[in-house]
């Protein structure tokens, strides 16, 4: 084995996922998690097959399934309600799995949770690493307080804000020109998988199921690139305009909820590392790429570092540094493919070019049936 122990600094899905694979192969990791209770924010997640080929590697693929939804088709709408098109989605996890699962975040996150503590990670909930130190054969993560948990790497999976990129890449993400806005709501009977709106009052306006009781809503909009932001008590009325645009039974009982509904805004990012390791510590998940959802890939690629790194750090090829270099190698050309194409997605429906998104989507998908 390469390594026998590691710290992995962010507890969301990416340094949790990674935790499991590593501690399941013998690897005495250390968690540390910003957030005192291992919590999660956000509203909902497509997981694609993709994804769940590596949640299926953690052991929690069945719970996650359990606790979502799995369907295997999207339908493309006319702003009035009225179905244009019915597609299948692609298995690009293989044919054993779904294609796809709607799941909501925080349901997700403690499944992920739970199984961090079956695999006997040690957490450090409430703390946060400040900074790396890298003067010997191994590294020493500095937590906050000044304390320092020595390992053979540290996996910096601190999401796209990352405290530690400054030391192995210089950039920072950007905006898209694009926000969006989520709700969960409950879940009307006939939502039972994807069904998007192109145009109208929004960009893209869609729904899907994330388990037995709840619904994911969402609107592609435009978003100033000043970072100026809506103010949180517009939030309701904002949505709802919008929802009023677009016609069907299912949006006019998601618009019956949306008043009480906890509404989300987001303004789209994009970045790409240039260098993804220095040394013994490496970027991964959000750290390394974040990207617009136009795809729904960004937590998949999130997976599949934790995948990744897990087999190469584990593998008797090669030492920390050759193995991070090798899990770079193997990481960039994929993530590239898929936040290039997420960012194409936005430019076409932004332009109301959407009709050449379906075939662009269907290359992508089937690039990524390939192991990562």
């Amino acid at each position: 084995m390469g390594m026998a122990s590691a710290v992995i600094t962010g507890g969301g899905t990416t340094g949790a996922c990674a935790a499991v694979l590593l501690a399941r192969r013998g690897v005495r990791v250390d968690l540390v998690e910003a957030r005192p209770d291992f919590g999660a924010l956000g509203t909902g997640v497509l997981l694609h097959g993709n994804a769940l080929r590596v949640l299926r590697a953690a052991g929690v693929c069945d719970a996650v399934l359990a606790a979502g939804t799995p369907f295997d088709s999207l339908a493309v709408l006319r702003p009035d309600g009225t179905v244009l098109a019915e597609q299948p989605d692609l298995r690009s996890g293989g044919p054993d799995l779904p294609p796809t699962c709607g799941i909501t975040r925080p349901r997700l996150q403690r499944i992920l949770r739970d199984a961090v503590t079956a695999a006997g990670v040690r957490t450090h909930l409430g703390r946060r690493v400040y900074h790396v130190e890298q003067d010997g054969p191994e590294a020493a993560a500095v937590l906050d307080g000044g304390e320092r948990l020595r390992a053979d790497v540290v996996i910096a999976a601190d999401g796209a804000h990352s405290v530690l990129r400054h030391l192995v890449d210089p950039g920072e993400p950007q905006p898209t020109g694009w926000a969006v806005w989520r709700a969960l709501v409950p879940r009307p009977a006939e939502v039972t998988r994807t069904c998007l709106a192109y145009g109208g009052a929004a960009h893209i306006a869609g729904y899907a199921p994330m388990g037995d009781d709840l619904a994911y809503t969402m609107f592609v909009t435009d978003a100033p690139l000043t970072g100026e932001a809506p103010h949180r008590a517009e939030y309701a009325d904002r949505v709802l305009r919008l929802a009023a645009r677009y016609g069907g039974p299912v949006w006019a009982e998601i618009r019956r909820h949306l008043a009480d509904a906890e509404i989300h805004h987001t303004t789209f990012t994009h970045y790409q590392a240039r260098h993804w390791t220095s040394g013994r510590l490496a970027l991964a998940g959000d750290a390394a790429h974040c990207m617009p959802p136009t795809l729904a890939q960004g937590a998949a690629m999130c997976l599949e570092d934790a995948q990744v790194l897990a087999e190469v750090l584990t593998s008797a090829e090669h030492d920390v540094p050759g193995a991070l270099a090798a899990y770079a190698e193997r990481r960039r050309p994929r993530v590239r493919l898929v936040a290039d194409t997420s960012m194409l997605l936005g430019e076409l429906l932004a332009t109301g070019r959407h009709r050449e998104g379906p075939a662009l989507i269907h290359r992508t998908l089937t690039a990524l049936g390939a192991q990562p």
